[in-house]
């Protein structure tokens, strides 16, 4: 016996229209007749199509200033009737009722109400659907009969199908009410999250977190493989999240981007979305290996590869400001290779060399934000989530200090004002190195990084090493405390001049004694920046 379902008859109740006549004609096209309650109603006999109000076929009129109008037995048994059970037909029959093959149903825009300044509790509480989610639910319950379509994206797949097929098949009807439930699950937590937090139920505080936290994301795409090519990956986002984030984010050119690809780019917005002035960063396996700021993009990309030209190689590119031709050109220098670029926007004409450049015209990823980005920039939503196995690790997202190079002066000696802006900046870079974290600048350039080290001394060793001599008058931040001076003797006679430290070891006082020593200024910000 074949699954396919034909479309005798259609129930739609739908908050936006797209997509919603084409879909209607369709379906009359192909025999069905059309139920339909208000708006959507008169959205479909205004394009001249047949269509009986829902109030007319239930003989029951909307009621409670339309709180009541598809809550109906005669609805809602033509979508429950189990076709092969010959008791179910029967009570339709001897009720008057008719058997519903397609449900077309969207919710009331709950979330974009919330979403609006100034929206008040009790209007929030009238775009709470009532009978919309009790026709998706009921309709996906018996998905072995009853095709759901809760998403305009989604009426093209069965308009396809009722034209070349004549009905739905079972696995297109399976698919539709897996998505339906997730799409009533993802109202529902909406709602309690809203509620929860105006009435008080759900402190968001750093010691209450919410008893039970069931984040939703939303498939966008699989990935080719993950972190290595046994691993199956796939990308995620929140819905409704507002950019810029990788989510928001339009890819205008280039292969599909990896799994690393995505965590790398999204450790350079991390970074680059602290600062106000022309950025850039370059990210080698989620660390920095580049990082400036400068009166301009182009300047400030330029420093920021020749502070590690080597490890720059099929580096990944972020910055703050759009594209312009002159920052295209930097990135287009001969011997240059780049992975992926993450930015604000691109002009025309730099879109364009970076698109046609001999070696990368085929591969490199071009991702356009879509938006500014600095510290005036939406902060990330939600929590900062790590899974874990059997369960997730959530905190707060880790924000930086609006001015980390104003905390305690400690040592004898003041950091002068140029080596205040280094220090700031140096410390603002360190946040996005994994720890043991210790990077080195030059001025707002990079030039040594020391990361992921179980020794916060070796981190030091590292990142001397990088720097080279451009080690010698540059200063140091580290993301935690030093638990010994062996850290600032090494940089000491390395020749920086400054380091900025959360302090807060037990042997602080050493350290202090190691800085004076050398003639050393050392800030105390008193908060620290792991990133594990």
């Amino acid at each position: 016996m074949s699954d396919l379902v034909p479309v005798r008859r259609a129930l739609l109740s739908v908050s936006d229209k797209r997509g919603l006549i084409e879909l209607a004609k369709v379906l009359v096209e192909n025999g069905a007749q059309l139920l339909a309650s208000g708006g959507t109603r008169t959205a479909i006999a205004d394009a001249g199509l047949p269509v009986t109000e829902v109030s007319a076929y239930t003989g029951q009129p909307e009621i409670l200033g339309g709180r009541v109008k598809t809550l109906h037995p005669k609805l809602h048994g033509g979508i429950l009737a189990r076709r092969e059970i010959p008791e179910d037909l029967a009570a339709l029959e001897a009720q008057g009722m008719e058997p519903i093959d397609l449900v077309v149903v969207n919710l009331y825009p709950f979330e974009a109400t919330v979403a609006k300044p100034g929206v008040s509790i009790d209007e929030a509480i009238e775009n709470i659907d009532i009978g919309g989610p009790s026709l998706i639910r009921g309709a996906a319950k018996n998905h072995a009969h009853v095709a759901v379509l809760t998403d305009p994206d989604q009426y093209e797949q069965v308009a396809k199908l009722l034209r070349d097929e004549g009905g739905t098949t079972l696995e297109t009807r399976r698919a539709l009410a897996l998505a339906a439930y997730t799409k009533t699950a993802q109202y529902d937590r909406a709602i309690s999250e809203y509620l929860g937090e105006v009435w008080g139920q759900v402190e968001k505080s750093k010691e209450d977190f919410p008893a039970t936290y069931s984040p939703q994301f939303e498939r966008r795409n699989v990935l080719r493989y993950g972190e290595n090519p046994h691993q199956r990956a796939a990308f995620y986002v929140e819905p409704e999240t507002k950019g810029p984030n990788l989510a928001t984010a339009k890819v205008l050119h280039g292969k599909e981007l990896s799994y690393n690809n995505l965590l790398d780019l999204d450790s350079a917005l991390r970074l680059i979305r602290n600062f106000a002035e022309p950025a850039a960063t370059i990210l080698k396996h989620n660390n920095p290996c580049g990082a400036a700021i400068a009166e301009n993009l182009a300047e400030a990309f330029e420093l920021a590869y020749e502070g590690d030209p080597v490890s720059a190689f099929g580096g990944i590119v972020g910055v703050n400001r759009r594209v312009d031709r002159a920052t295209a050109e930097r990135l287009c220098v001969p011997g240059r290779f780049i992975e992926a670029i993450v930015a604000p926007g691109y002009d025309e004409d730099a879109l364009k060399l970076l698109t046609t450049k001999p070696t990368w015209k085929n591969s490199v990823r071009l991702l356009d934000l879509g938006a500014e980005l600095g510290p005036g920039s939406p902060a990330p939503g939600g929590f900062d989530i790590r899974r874990v196995e059997g369960g997730l690790l959530v905190q707060d997202w880790d924000a930086t200090e609006a001015d980390p190079a104003s905390g305690t002066v400690a040592t004898k000696r003041a950091p002068t004002d140029a080596e205040r802006l280094a220090l700031g900046f140096a410390w603002r870079v360190c946040q996005a190195v994994k720890s043991n974290a210790i990077v080195l600048t030059q001025g707002c350039q990079l030039v040594g990084v020391g990361a992921g080290q179980m020794s916060r001394l070796d981190s030091v060793r590292i990142a001397v090493n990088k720097a080279g001599a451009k080690a010698k008058g540059a200063v140091l931040a580290s993301d935690a405390f030093f638990p010994f001076r062996d850290g600032p003797d090494v940089a000491a006679a390395a020749g920086v001049t400054a380091l900025i430290q959360p302090g807060g070891s037990k042997r602080d006082d050493e350290t202090l004694a190691a800085c004076d020593e050398h003639g050393m200024a050392m800030i105390l910000t008193g908060r620290r920046h792991f990133r594990h």
